[in-house]
């Protein structure tokens, strides 16, 4: 009962409350090479994905960008039981080694990796639209030294397998009509992210019984007007 009324109260502030944090990309997670790179729509708005990764896997992401852009992504990790010391690599590269257009003095230009370099399990922090913990790991903030298109791959290294969330850009921007579709959409994403299907049955239950109980209650005024 506590998770119904905690899911109703939620669904009513996204409606009527300005919205903030990332917007969720959803992906049918086929992004596992260059070609197939999932496409990021403007590396300057906060996107989030929800990513599970196996052991010696790699997801690719892609977008363009401009000389002198500014260049943001981390990863969390969800506080979940057997993913305390989870940290795979973030590596950002430009088209060039891709293409084969790089030379051997410039690679280091071409491609930047970044790590996780503190202590595990690491800071935790609470986000509450997903009521979801999860442990910080590394950021990445550089400025983009050329024009042209652009890949993140997260991999692992560590013959760990596990899930993360990647965030790309800093500016927040949601409109009137994400209020309710995306947002909506990413609760039950989240709670998917988190193997947590308890919440998403209830929050299927509310969805589909809070209609059907209105209209029983209209249909019964109705009747009892008569």
């Amino acid at each position: 009962m506590k998770n119904l009324f905690l899911l109703i109260f939620v669904l009513t502030l996204i409606s009527i409350s300005p919205a903030y944090g990332h917007k969720l990309i959803s992906h049918d997670d086929s992004h596992r090479d260059f070609d197939s790179a999932l496409i990021i729509p403007d590396h300057k708005i906060s996107w989030a994905i929800y990513e599970n990764l196996g052991v010696n896997e790699s997801k690719f992401y892609t977008f363009d960008a401009k000389k002198g852009d500014s260049f943001y992504a981390s990863i969390v990790i969800p506080k979940l039981e057997g993913l305390e010391n989870y940290s795979p690599s973030l590596v950002l590269m430009n088209d060039d080694l891709f293409t084969g257009k790089s030379y051997s003095s410039n690679i280091q230009s071409n491609i930047q990796k970044f790590l996780y370099e503190g202590d595990y399990p690491g800071d935790e922090f609470y986000e509450p639209f997903g009521q979801v913990t999860y442990w910080e790991r590394q950021e990445a903030n550089t400025i983009i030294p050329e024009d042209g298109q652009y890949f993140i791959l997260v991999l692992d290294e560590k013959n760990q397998s596990g899930k993360y969330s990647l965030a790309i850009g800093t500016i927040e921007d949601f409109s009137g009509a994400d209020f309710l579709t995306i947002l909506p959409k990413a609760w039950f994403d989240t709670k998917i992210f988190l193997n947590d299907y308890v919440s998403v049955v209830i929050g299927i239950s509310i969805l589909v019984g809070v209609p059907i109980l209105l209209s029983v209650i209209i249909l019964r005024n109705k009747i009892f007007k008569k």
